[in-house]
């Protein structure tokens, strides 16, 4: 699992960017004034740390840094834990799923059984739909970033639209008058919000 990757500003300007105990760090670090906020890389939600205390206490809160190979953790907690039934090895988990009996009819008549099936459509679905996904998930990325840096700097409307029309250039123009680094983490994260 790739570490969390997050940008902090303070007030409109760029505090840090990067993994989370980095950026925690210097939001611990930054002084006080300007309101900071950190955002997710991947989602361009905002999210709060606790950063009272030491330097240690900070870092202690954000819990312990993956040190291992994924094997190597999987290992241990095998050791850890008697296994149970099921497939934990390939992270398999129940989760109850409505379906109308014709679909539960069409699906267990399926070689394999709903479980199979389902799992196939689930791969044809992601693999047709990768890219529109990857564009959906930048656009709402970029808006909610937009919505709690930008909501009040001119053009923010006309931006927004501009984003889910799917139009970079007349997004990255309305941009053009904001703060340089509200203007160029909006942009990172809408980059793949636009057909290619």
């Amino acid at each position: 699992m790739p570490a969390l990757t997050c940008t902090a500003f303070n007030g409109h300007g760029l505090l840090a960017s990067g993994p989370l105990r980095d950026v925690a760090l210097a939001v611990h670090r930054a002084p006080r004034g300007a309101p900071v906020l950190i955002f997710d890389d991947a989602t361009g939600k905002s999210f709060d740390i606790d950063t009272r205390g030491s330097e240690h206490d900070v870092l202690a809160r954000l819990g312990p840094m993956p040190c291992a190979a994924p094997e190597a953790a999987a290992t241990a907690e095998e050791t850890a834990a008697p296994r149970g039934k099921g497939r934990p090895r390939l992270g398999v988990v129940a989760r109850e799923v409505t379906l109308l009996p014709r679909h539960w009819d069409w699906l267990n008549a399926q070689p394999g059984g709903a479980s199979v099936a389902l799992r196939k459509l689930v791969e044809e679905a992601r693999r047709a739909h990768a890219d529109q996904d990857g564009q959906r998930r930048a656009r709402e990325a970029a808006y909610h970033f937009m919505s709690a840096m930008a909501g009040d700097l001119p053009g923010f409307e006309e931006a927004a639209r501009a984003l889910f029309a799917g139009d970079g250039e007349r997004y990255a123009a309305l941009l053009g008058g904001w703060p340089a680094d509200v203007r160029d983490y909006a942009l990172r994260l809408a980059a793949g919000a636009t057909p290619r």
